[in-house]
């Protein structure tokens, strides 16, 4: 079993049954591990008019996130020790995603003038605060316009990690 699988399945084994209405999504990267499950279906939501059906998603939302804080917080500060990643949670219900905290990591990079211009375009816009913003926000619609690539993309690379497992070991 690969480093992923056993964080996959330590969560697995550590989040409480009940919590969601299937298996949480575990997304990793290097530096962050984040979980987002989807609640059950809100009784009292059915039929409710799309305003009040909003307001109870959000409600209830609140509510998990409130009485599950104590057991998140427990589970990753766990998982930060044993797995050395931060662990960001989230929730999704009436296929909205919530999340409740994630992580900003600093990366660096180097533009050339055009590039930078791109940005500067989106901060002077109004579209993002900062160039720092603007470059997320890039990131963010490359993702979205790219998933399926992206999607492949990661597959091919899961199915490098999983072959090189079974290849030989190194001689010493």
């Amino acid at each position: 079993m690969n480093a992923e699988e056993q964080l996959r399945a330590w969560f697995a084994g550590r989040l409480p049954e009940g919590w969601f209405a299937d298996r949480p999504q575990i997304v990793l990267d290097r530096e962050e591990i984040t979980i987002i499950g989807t609640l059950p279906p809100l009784a009292v939501a059915q039929g409710l008019p799309d305003l009040e059906r909003a307001a109870a998603a959000e409600g209830y939302v609140e509510r998990f996130r409130e009485e599950t804080r104590e057991r998140r917080v427990e589970i990753a500060r766990e998982a930060e020790h044993r797995f050395r990643r931060k662990v960001s949670w989230g929730v999704v219900v009436d296929g909205e995603t919530v999340m409740f905290t994630t992580l900003s990591v600093p990366v660096m990079t180097r533009l050339r003038q055009s590039e930078r211009q791109v940005l500067d375009t989106l901060v002077a816009a109004g579209v993002a605060r900062s160039r720092s913003d603007a470059l997320a926000w890039c990131v963010r619609l490359v993702g979205k316009h790219t998933d399926t690539w992206l999607a492949d993309l990661r597959d091919a690379l899961q199915h490098v990690d999983r072959v090189r497992a079974e290849g030989p070991g190194l001689v010493d």
